[in-house]
């Protein structure tokens, strides 16, 4: 194989890659507060839900509603994650039990019993071509 069949194949391969790659723009209701940021966290399966984040991205809060775009991502099965960092220390505030002091939701505004939803309930197909999707924070 010659080097320019070897740069041409490189290249298609990295066109495809990133012909592949979709944006997510994850609309947040029920911001109570303005300053601080929202933060979206995004996962790509049920074991690394909550713990190893695909992707995340912020957003300055700046008032009852804001989006937060995160780019590049793989198309198919993905939930969010997403909290409004009110104090913009950089997490999510818990209180001595460790329950969330801020507020937060999950992709199709799942909620959980005791806890966080499962990945299965928080999951949707991000198609290649992108999404725009609404939560509202509690």
């Amino acid at each position: 194989m010659t080097l320019i069949q070897t740069l041409c194949g490189s290249a298609a391969m990295l066109a495809a890659c990133q012909a592949g790659a979709a944006d997510l723009t994850v609309h947040v209701d029920d911001v109570k507060s303005g300053g601080g940021a929202l933060v979206v966290a995004v996962y790509n399966s049920a074991g690394s839900f909550l713990r190893t984040a695909l992707s995340s991205a912020s957003s300055p809060a700046s008032g009852a509603t804001g989006s937060v775009v995160i780019k590049d991502l793989p198309a198919g099965e993905i939930a969010f994650s997403v909290y409004h960092d009110a104090n913009a220390n950089g997490k999510m505030d818990r209180n001595l039990l460790g329950i969330p002091t801020e507020r937060y939701a999950f992709s199709n505004n799942a909620l959980g019993k005791m806890g966080p939803p499962s990945f299965e309930q928080a999951r949707f197909t991000l198609p290649a071509g992108g999404a725009s999707v609404r939560v509202s924070l509690r």
